[in-house]
């Protein structure tokens, strides 16, 4: 009776730790289930996350641009005279206007108070007759022209300093050329146009008198013995003189003068030997009944802006015609209003620029990305003068009712547009629209070129030719792996191919730009040969195979067969390397490269898409490999043992049962072998010569959204257009991933539904 009670109590006891192990297995689970889903869900908040921080940076490219009204006073110092230029300084303090009685009145640009007037010294009896404003970048540079045939060249400068760390900007004024004035036109005619470019090396000035064209050349000479460069003077008159000239545009190397006469003709000639001044070419800018109101450089003095009375302003530029030779040329037009455009004035660090029209509105517009940014009606009183800040960030209006009006700009990015960004471009010195990426330059005078379609043409490229390279052999790899090979031997090969997985892709990236890309420049043949006769080196083993006694056969294990073809295609990528010299000798009388050169034009460059596809496709073949083998390994053995007792051979079996079956697992291997192929960045960053060109040649070198980003970033400014486009191309590339990501698993489900009932 003990005993049975003793049976009962540890039956019980063995219940009751079976009853606790079962709540704590069933704990452990639901902890793990929700451990797993909360995994997940902050897998797909991140994933969230990251696209709205590329959504927040990239949003301010398309915020539309803004104009203020901050201020409105009366203009400084009236009596002065009529105001002939007007400027302000960088930090939109202090505005400066010039007057034709030769006075520069300095003022608050916030509030119009006069800070400081100054006066150049004209001689008794002398008038101003013409003025012109240098290049805005060259240190504030203006020229008078002078009744007596003389002019006077200055320079106003604004000096910063910050006396208990506040900061106060100190105008001034100094003679370049000197206080005296400099002669012109020795016959004591009055300059009646004039233009003037100033640099380090000297100053040209181009002048109008008794209709006469004159260039004078003041160039710097440098003396072993004296302190202080002399100026060596070069005169000239434009022979055949131009007539009715109306205005006159000197560009900033002071090589090139633009002559703008009769309302309608554009006259250019080269200034390259001051001594001899040569017209090269003339031309019609407007329309029969319209007349040219108003002309001025863009930004880089290589583009000339006109408007005309019809409201149109047009893009003329230097372009190189068939004959190799520089002619100016019409690459764009605006409609900026129907009445005729009075006033046009350039950034001075960006392609774009402001216009007066007479219906009394100001536009401002980009070139590059041909957009009219604002379109602001100011008033009914016509405008005199107008000044925009060296930032853009504010222009000043003066009207002829003596008042002035000061304008807040916002317009951070007006160089971005869809067609700037996504459609083919016609830059400045460019024989037709392209689509060009070159995000920087050494100079201000650059115009940005943001276009993404030669980024996202290299990323399908190189993810082409890896893919290309990558599919069959990872897709046939592993059709063999799982389904012919021995287990044994599987045991071996699949953990070796997956481990390829783990390299770290800049080894990878190391060693195809610093010995593949060597090796197939000087092996390029041999690669070719190796297409050849590996092939007809493993069809002719095994073509022997079968004449081998059945009993040397038998001593191989079934299902290891490939051991016996690893030294056979050694052998023969040996022998196709080894003869791939004298070949290209024989064959093409040189190497393979020099043939495609000659023969069909085709370049050669050593990191190009090639040497990429060798690179990512041996990146990319464990990714698909061991997905796409886990697919066909997992297919039931009932269906292959069906099948083949129905009478079909190994091969039918495989290509109607197996891989329809698998077909849900061997997509997604694809597809995610894509998906790594296009984010791939170190081995394409170090692999190409990162060269943002559109050429389908596998010989060429290409740059990819991904390579792109790793390059720019580290050397852009935080903020910049440059900055905000390089997320754009980082949001593409989410998007582009996303989107196939998609698509991927939309056609495995349906593949699935529809195999399932094998």
């Amino acid at each position: 009776m003990s005993e049975k009670i003793a049976n009962t109590s540890d039956t019980q006891a063995n219940a009751a730790a079976s009853a606790t192990y079962q709540q704590w297995r069933l704990l452990k689970d639901a902890l793990a289930g929700y451990g797993v889903v909360a995994g997940g869900m902050a897998v797909i908040v991140a994933v969230v996350m990251i696209f709205f921080y590329l959504l927040y940076v990239v949003y301010p490219l398309f915020v539309p641009a803004t104009a203020q009204e901050l201020k409105r006073y009366l203009v400084p110092q009236p009596q002065a005279g009529k105001t002939l230029l007007l400027a302000t300084e960088e930090q939109n303090e202090v505005a400066a206007r010039f007057t034709q009685s030769g006075q520069i009145i300095f003022f608050q640009l916030a509030t119009g108070d006069v800070l400081k007037t100054l006066k150049i010294a004209i001689p008794d009896g002398v008038q101003i007759t013409s003025f012109a404003q240098g290049s805005p970048l060259n240190d504030g540079i203006v020229a008078y022209g002078l009744s007596n045939g003389t002019a006077i060249v200055l320079r106003n400068q604004y000096k910063t300093t910050y006396p208990d760390n506040v900061r106060v900007i100190t105008p001034a004024i100094s003679y370049p050329l000197g206080e005296q004035a400099v002669v012109l036109d020795d016959s004591g005619a009055a300059i009646n146009k004039i233009a003037v470019k100033s640099n380090s090396d000297g100053t040209v000035i181009v002048a109008q008198s008794a209709d006469k064209l004159r260039v004078v050349s003041l160039a710097k000479e440098e003396s072993l013995f004296a302190d202080e460069s002399a100026l060596a003077r070069t005169e000239s008159v434009l022979t055949p003189s131009i007539a009715n000239i109306t205005q006159l545009l000197l560009e900033k190397e002071g090589n090139t003068l633009y002559v703008l006469s009769d309302d309608k003709l554009l006259s250019i000639v080269d200034l390259s030997d001051k001594a001899s001044p040569v017209l090269v070419q003339a031309l019609e800018l407007v329309g029969q009944g319209q007349k040219i109101t108003a002309a001025s450089f863009l930004n880089g003095d290589l583009s000339l802006m006109i408007g005309d009375s019809s409201g149109h302003v047009a893009q003329w530029t230097k372009v190189r015609a068939a004959n190799n030779k520089q002619a100016i040329q019409k690459i764009r037009d605006f409609k900026v209003a129907d009445k005729p455009v009075l006033q046009i004035v350039a950034e001075q660090r960006r392609k774009g620029f402001i216009t007066v029209d007479a219906a009394g509105d100001v536009g401002v517009y980009n070139s590059t990305a041909e957009r009219e940014l604002i379109k602001q009606p100011i008033g009914i009183t016509p405008m005199d003068s107008i000044a925009l800040s060296p930032r853009a960030d504010a222009f000043l209006l003066q009207f002829n009712d003596g008042s002035l009006q000061y304008w807040q700009l916002q317009n951070e990015h007006p160089e971005v547009s869809f067609r700037s960004l996504w459609q083919q471009v016609w830059y400045e010195s460019y024989p037709k629209p392209d689509y060009i990426w070159q995000s920087s330059a050494s100079n201000n005078d650059f115009e940005p070129k943001y276009s993404l379609i030669p980024l996202v043409f290299g990323t399908l490229k190189a993810a082409f030719y890896a893919m290309l390279i990558a599919t069959p052999l990872a897709l046939l790899g592993a059709m063999y792996t799982a389904y012919f090979m021995a287990p044994p031997m599987r045991q071996y090969v699949k953990p070796a191919i997956e481990l390829m997985g783990a390299l770290p892709t800049v080894i990878l990236g190391f060693l195809a730009g610093l010995w593949l890309a060597p090796f197939i420049e000087e092996h390029l043949s041999g690669l070719f040969a190796m297409l050849i006769i590996v092939p007809l080196g493993v069809m002719g083993f095994a073509f022997a195979w079968q004449y081998l006694p059945k009993s040397l056969q038998q001593k191989m294990p079934e299902g290891c067969e490939a051991l016996l073809l690893v030294p056979v295609i050694l052998v023969s990528a040996w022998l196709a390397f080894a003869i791939s010299v004298p070949m290209e000798a024989w064959l093409f009388n040189g190497t393979l490269r020099d043939w495609f050169k000659n023969e069909w034009g085709i370049g050669y460059d050593q990191r190009n898409a090639l040497v990429v596809g060798f690179a990512m496709g041996f990146a990319v073949i464990p990714s698909i490999f061991s997905i796409a083998e886990d697919a066909i390994f997992s297919v039931p053995k009932s269906l292959t043992v069906g099948s083949l007792a129905l009478g079909a051979t190994p091969w039918q079996t495989m290509s109607k049962v197996v891989l329809l079956t698998a077909s849900p697992g061997i997509f997604s291997a694809v597809m995610i072998g894509l998906g790594r192929a296009v984010g791939e960045t170190m081995i394409v960053l170090m692999a190409t010569g990162n060269t943002p060109v559109m050429d389908v040649s596998i010989f060429q070198g290409l740059r990819t959204l991904a390579a792109n980003i790793a390059v720019e970033m580290p050397e852009s400014e935080v903020g910049s257009s440059h900055y905000r486009i390089l997320f754009l191309t980082a949001l593409v590339l989410f998007m582009f991933t996303f989107i196939f990501n998609t698509l991927a698993e939309v056609i495995r489900q349906r593949l699935r539904e529809k195999y399932s009932s094998l």
